[in-house]
């Protein structure tokens, strides 16, 4: 299957249905997310310990990886044993050195291979291959990425992002794991991303964020792999206090959601941040993850930020709703907005690009 997305919004169709329900594309889309940069977690996760394990994108990339730190060095790490493959970490840790369990390899916590017993007569043996491989990592301020396969620098993705927001200190916001969330939804992972990237819905799913915005002035642009989408207040209370040279001075923004293509939303309130990651699971299973980094504590439950646990609820019902709906044989295709699905039409047609 081809993916054709008019690249005239008032001519476009959206994508095939197909394309949110065939196991056959679901395992296709492997290389966009190999190569795709993919938020862990920030540089507070080795604040205590200095190994960190976890697993990119399980469901779809499977690439066990290990953060570690020596003295002030951030590394990302395979997590896999060179000799025969067996995972090294499985939990955090203050470690100097990374042995293997299954027959006592030992690594520096650089990668480097430091010993491996019964090994005496292997010829060009130690040689780079033995080390462990390192993964792709970038991070802007506190917040950490990695890629399986590198095609471009962090920068070029966020840098929309960057130019919006670099001036909030981002690296003063705490994270809070309690509010840490993951929400499974019955429905592929594309098709939350559609969801996410129209406010058209807003005034018939989400009642109380309805009451927050102005409808009428809410603002959608794609740019460089990214969708910036900006909710205007109805009022100038619980919205940013932009700097005088910002370029949005003078507006009401009560929230900035920012989706980094192809799976990541970063969305900025006067409270803080909360970063969903969308993991694909299976073509009609995907976890969300909810990171939130608090700013203004007491701002957290005024405004657009509010109740965002009664918000996600609310996406999760209708989006599971298209899902079965999608399946139809008698749907295939629908046609976009041309003022309030700019976000989604970008969306498919940056899946078409990569995608084909």
């Amino acid at each position: 299957m081809k993916i054709e997305i008019d690249p005239d919004i008032r001519k476009a169709k959206t994508i095939p249905s197909k394309f949110y329900h065939s196991l056959k594309i679901y395992n296709k889309l492997k290389i966009l997310f190999d190569r795709s940069w993919q938020f862990i977690g920030d540089t507070d996760l080795l604040e205590k310990n200095n190994v960190h394990p976890g697993i990119l994108l399980e469901g779809m990339v499977d690439e066990p990886y290990l953060l570690t730190k020596d003295k002030e060095n951030l590394e990302c790490l395979s997590n896999v044993c060179t000799h025969r493959g067996n995972i090294l970490c499985n939990d955090s840790c203050k470690s100097k050195t990374l042995v293997c369990g299954y027959h006592g390899r030992q690594f520096e916590i650089n990668g480097d291979m430091k010993f491996m017993p019964e090994f005496d007569n292997v010829t060009n043996f130690p040689n780079k291959s033995d080390n462990l491989p390192k993964i792709e990592m970038e991070s802007w301020k506190k917040m950490i990425f990695i890629t399986n396969e590198k095609k471009c620098d962090l920068s070029e993705l966020i840098e929309p992002m960057v130019e919006r927001l670099g001036w909030l200190p981002v690296d003063e916001f705490k994270y809070k794991p309690e509010l840490f969330r993951t929400y499974k939804v019955n429905a592929n992972w594309a098709l939350y991303c559609d969801n996410y990237l129209e406010g058209f819905h807003i005034p018939f799913v989400h009642n109380d964020l309805n009451k927050e915005l102005k409808y009428e002035d809410y603002f959608t642009q794609g740019i460089n792999n990214t969708v910036l989408q900006m909710g205007i207040g109805k009022d100038n209370e619980n919205t940013f206090d932009l700097p005088e040279n910002h370029q949005d001075y003078g507006k009401n923004v009560a929230a900035y959601y920012f989706f980094l293509f192809p799976n990541m939303m970063f969305n900025f309130y006067p409270w803080g941040l909360s970063i969903n990651v969308v993991k694909p699971k299976s073509p009609e299973y995907t976890e969300i993850e909810y990171f939130t980094y608090v700013w203004k504590e007491e701002l957290m439950e005024k405004g657009a930020g509010a109740n965002l646990d009664k918000v996600e609820l609310e996406d999760e019902k209708i989006v599971e709703s298209v899902q079965k709906g999608i399946k139809s044989n008698s749907y295939d295709r629908g046609r976009y907005s041309p003022k309030r699905e700019i976000g989604v039409h970008y969306f498919h047609s940056l899946l078409q690009k990569y995608y084909n």
